[in-house]
């Protein structure tokens, strides 16, 4: 047998893993994932579709956040697209058949912080299922439309490439359900599909805009001779640009949509020099400007819908900053009732064809309902698509995590609790587009937290107060420039930087600022041109800022050692706190010059080493670029990327196994165990989503994943994964580390909040026991032993037979106490808790068996000193025994009673008249023992022992702390009933002898006593599911036989 035997950190950091490949992800096999919402910010929704049938069934395809299904009208959500990229741009079920429903990648609201798509996808089970059927290379899809009549038939508006030209776009036609496609609609490179309609009487009729956009890192132009409003009659074959009555000069963005109810009635919404709505009565022959309201005019490129309701062809919904609507054609439009109850930015409306009065809308913060128009709303709360760019976590135990979302401000909640963690658990700490936070070390109360454009906030949490602390330029200094999403960085030593072109630190908590460096970017003229950026419409919100820097990073070794990157490809280092600087941009071996340094990661073991992500996407180079710097920056070495997908956000070195990388891409979190030789995606509980942040907790050895459309991930207890050196992995099978189980002090109280809700995962209150296993286990036992100190074996837990890293949780508590059936329910659902202390395992699969020893420990926050958690556990054990004894009592009789009755069947008048007395002497002493009336539906009240010793157990059980005087007393009463009722039981048993020899001498098998090595193993407690088994039987209380 072997015990555990770990390399020591020298010889691990240095050894890699495979020369040949990189390690298949079922390595990680029990490190899953823990998703702890939330759903109380939800994100951008970018498509919505549903059935009007009952119970509806609801889509949601969020821009970062993969597709989601309803089955139940909302009720309830789940995933339905994981293992595909989250960037959702259409939906589409099939009216003919709502099985088949189908999903365009790439959301088309281009934005500055937009992903990428991956096609077009297809389900035929109603979403169980999806399995992309083309069209990979478009990028972005802004439309489906499904011919009504013939599901095979389906038009894609493909919006397509954002920061690049690209043949790949424009309007693409199947008529074999996606098995092939053909392109019926292009312009040009530069020019995309916006929107496609379909006249719904007609499937040969269709309307398609086109839109001509280009973004860059520092500008956005949306408009171009290509853009314009297209016209097809015979199914997509041919196209006619109509143009009678529209804008004639150049155009941008275009929305379009056609009157159900009145086929002939058309509406555009047409970016142009003067953005406005027209409306065609002649299926788009002639056209007329409508109205030009501030609404409709409303950021074109971003708010990209109109709504015709399918019963009248005269009211119209416009998504915009908030939705108004029209009830004359478009000619006024009123603000719908939102109060302050809907977050803003619409994108997604959905309004029910056979009920016209539910409208679901798609905003930045979620989806909301209304089912009188608009008057009033309810938010599905339950969809947890929450688009975070920072993370970070405070010392509190438990320790809360805080994180910064896109257009829903910053947020905190515990990273554990007793009911989950739940959207009344977050806490709001920021504003705006929230980016940094950092909860202040020396001050709980105190949280920074940063949006966009370089808004800096001191919060106290306590009383509310915010005060703005942004650096200003002093005397003479240019304008500062602060990327949309500033660095603001609270380092190891206290200090507080955020970066504009220059460098700024605090050392007062932000009330005066020092500039320490000059500017840092190219400073380019050509960069700077965000105050005139938009195209046709000026969109100037600090999304285009550039020549601005990026990333911060002080070395956790060395204060006065400083790395800067900036958006436009600079890479700066200072050793003396800010005195000079040296630039190291030239020396970037194998990243893209001039290209966005994402992050720079200083080495938590080595104060000249430095890791950088480079992201050159906005330049339409989707690749990662991860370099590594060993010498001050003297010279940098491009780290193997092969198998890395998506480009790169973040990149974290583990601060206690130096060759254990993490690595944040647009599509997921990968690691290295070999200082990035190799690079393994990790899978586990964690979809295909944009990673943009980590941060690995110093004390509890969490790894926190901040994704952007999914928010938080936790990783709970890295300690296995770092033991994962060359030398474990090359063994069959061995026991990993573990921090110690933590025995939690307290609990919820009760609440029924219904099903609606998105509720995140809590940390079980579990030890967990971690091995590796080189293989799948197949034939033999799979078990693990747990021993205490005594070698006494307390327990035999079950051990998946996955390969990889495998976690056994360990409840550290016995099992649940016997109980007698009863009629009556007493809280003795669970074991009392062991003593803290250390155990040993024994690990068995098949022929192999490896040992190890578990830590349970006190749970720090304890207000309870150790002797008083011993008398608890004394006294909780005392009544668990005796709970024990009181049900083989208890059966036992029961068992007599069985025996007895059929013995009387069987004998029937040769019965001997002592068996009648006997029962009944059986009879009275059990409904003693146990509550059986049934009395006002089995809530009689009544309270025998079993009753007032169950109770009691429970109420010892639940609190941690030394018992009260009154449980002590209450325990002194139990156990004298207890002896009284032994006693009857002793001079029952003590005339069965007596019993059956008359028994004998009728013809009757004597009766036999329950045997207690038999009872013991049918009877071994167990968890709340088993002890509820044995109470009820059907759904109702089991009857008791006395």
């Amino acid at each position: 047998m072997r015990t555990l035997s770990l390399l020591p950190l020298a010889l691990f950091a240095s050894a890699g893993v495979s020369a040949q490949s990189a390690p298949d992800p079922s390595i990680f096999g029990g490190l899953s994932a823990r998703h702890i919402g939330s759903a109380q910010m939800s994100g951008r929704i970018s498509a919505i579709d549903a059935t009007s049938s009952f119970p509806q069934t609801i889509f949601v395809g969020a821009a970062s956040g993969g597709v989601w299904r309803s089955t139940d009208g909302g009720n309830s959500f789940k995933p339905v697209f994981d293992a595909h990229t989250q960037s959702i741009g259409a939906l589409g079920i099939d009216p003919n058949d709502p099985k088949r429903v189908w999903v365009g990648t790439g959301e088309a609201n281009v934005r500055n912080s937009v992903s990428v798509g991956e096609g077009v996808y297809l389900s035929l089970d109603g979403g169980d299922n999806f399995k992309r059927v083309g069209l990979e290379k478009v990028e972005r899809i802004s439309r489906i439309a499904v011919d009504s009549t013939n599901g095979q038939n389906v038009f894609i508006c493909a919006t397509g490439a954002l920061w690049s030209d690209s043949a790949d776009r424009g309007v693409y036609r199947t008529r074999d359900g996606g098995a092939s496609f053909e392109k019926v609609l292009y312009v040009d490179p530069g020019t995309g599909c916006s929107d496609i309609k379909m006249d719904p009487r007609n499937p040969n009729v269709l309307y398609a805009g086109m839109w001509s956009f280009r973004r860059s890192p520092d500008f956005f132009h949306s408009g171009g001779a290509g853009s314009g409003v297209y016209r097809s009659f015979d199914g997509g074959s041919t196209w006619s640009k109509i143009e009678t009555g529209l804008p004639t000069g150049e155009k941008g963005r275009i929305s379009l949509s056609v009157a159900y109810s009145k086929p002939n009635v058309v509406y555009a919404l047409v970016e142009a020099k003067k953005t406005a709505l027209y409306r065609s009565d002649d299926m788009g022959n002639h056209w007329n400007e409508v109205n030009s309201s501030a609404n409709v005019q409303m950021r074109p490129f971003y708010f990209a819908q109109i709504v015709v309701d399918p019963t009248d062809h005269d009211r119209i919904y416009r998504p915009a900053f908030v939705t108004t609507v029209s009830t004359d054609g478009g000619k006024t439009f009123n603000s719908m009732s939102f109060g302050g109850s809907v977050h803003p930015d619409h994108h997604a409306l959905w309004i029910n064809p056979k009920l016209p009065q539910q409208i679901l809308l798609g905003t930045d913060g979620g989806v909301y309902e209304s089912f009188n128009q608009g008057a009033k709303w309810r938010m599905f709360r339950n969809l947890p698509v929450s688009q975070f760019y920072h993370v970070s976590a405070d010392m509190a135990q438990p320790y809360h995590v805080y994180g910064g979302l896109q257009d829903n401000g910053s947020w905190t909640a515990p990273s554990r609790g007793a009911s989950g963690i739940r959207n009344r658990d977050w806490d709001s700490v920021g504003l705006g587009d929230g980016f940094w936070v950092w909860p202040d070390p020396k001050d709980p109360a105190t949280v920074f937290s940063q949006y966009q454009g370089g808004k800096l906030l001191r919060v106290n949490r306590t009383i509310g107060e915010v005060k703005q602390i942004a650096p200003a330029r002093g005397d003479g200094e240019e304008k500062l420039r602060y990327n949309w999403n500033t660095p603001t960085v609270l380092a190891p030593s206290g200090k507080l930087y955020t970066g504009s072109q220059y460098l700024h630190v605090s050392t007062d908590r932000g009330d005066s600022w020092q500039r320490i460096s000059p500017d840092l970017t190219t400073d380019n003229p050509q960069f700077q041109r965000q105050a005139s950026s938009g195209g046709l419409t000026r969109d100037n919100s600090t999304a285009e800022n550039h020549a601005t820097i990026y990333t911060i990073a002080e070395s956790p070794l060395d204060a006065k050692t400083i790395w800067v990157g900036s958006d436009d490809g600079k890479v700066h280092l200072t050793r003396d706190a800010g005195n000079t600087w040296t630039d190291l941009s030239s020396r970037l071996k194998g990243a893209p010059k001039g290209a966005w340094v994402s992050r720079i990661e200083a080495s938590p073991h080595d104060a000249s080493t430095a890791f950088l992500t480079i992201d050159d996407h906005r330049r339409g180079d989707f690749k990662p670029y991860v370099l590594v710097t060993r010498d001050a920056g003297s010279s940098f070495a491009p780290l193997n990327v092969s198998g890395v997908d998506g480009y790169a956000w973040v990149i974290k070195q583990d601060p206690a196994q130096a060759n254990i990388l993490y690595l944040g891409t647009e599509f997921g979190l990968f690691i290295s165990l070999d200082n990035g030789a190799q690079w393994t995606r990790f899978s586990e509980n964690l979809p295909r989503v944009a990673v943009h942040d980590l941060y690995i907790h110093p004390r509890e050895h969490d790894l926190i994943v901040g994704t952007h459309g999914r928010g938080i991930y936790i990783i709970d207890d890295l300690t296995p994964l770092r033991a994962l050196s060359p030398a474990i992995l090359a063994q069959e099978l061995t026991v990993l580390p573990s921090r110690p189980g933590i025995q939690t002090t307290g609990g919820g109280l009760q609440e029924f909040g219904g099903d609606d809700e998105y509720v995140g995962r809590s940390l079980p209150d579990v030890a967990v026991i971690s091995f590796y296993a080189q293989k799948r286990h197949m034939f033999g036992d799979s078990k693990l032993e747990i021993f205490d100190s005594q070698n006494k074996l307390i327990t035999i837990l079950p051990v998946d037979k996955r390969r990889g890293v495998v976690r056994i949780e360990w409840p550290m508590r016995l099992k649940a106490p016997k109980l007698p059936p009863s009629t009556q329910l007493v809280p003795a659902f669970v074991g009392p808790r062991l003593p803290e202390g250390d155990y040993r395992f024994v690990l068995t699969r098949g022929k192999q068996a490896v040992e190890g020893k578990v830590t349970l420990a006190a749970d720090p926050r304890s207000p309870h000193s150790p002797q008083d958690r011993a008398e608890q556990r004394e006294l909780a054990l005392a009544l668990h025994a005796e709970l024990g004894e009181l049900t083989f009592m208890a059966d036992t009789l029961s068992d007599l009673l069985k025996q007895i009755d059929e013995r009387s069947t069987t004998l029937a008048a040769q019965a001997p008249k002592a068996l009648a007395n006997y029962r009944a002497r059986i009879d009275e002493l059990g409904k003693k023992l146990a509550a059986s009336s049934t009395d006002g539906g089995y809530v009689s009240g009544e309270q025998q022992l079993r009753e007032r010793m169950g109770e009691l157990y429970g109420a010892v059980v639940s609190y941690d702390g030394k018992p009260s005087a009154s449980q002590q007393r209450e325990h002194a009463n139990v156990q004298r009933e207890y002896t009284e009722r032994a006693a009857e039981r002793d001079a029952l048993l003590a005339d069965l002898s007596k019993l059956n020899s008359e028994l004998e001498k009728s013809g009757g098998a004597a009766l036999k006593l329950l045997d207690r090595g038999a009872w013991e193993n049918k009877e071994q407690g167990g968890a709340p599911a088993a002890f509820a088994k044995r109470w009820f039987a059907g759904g109702a209380p089991v009857l008791l036989l006395w």
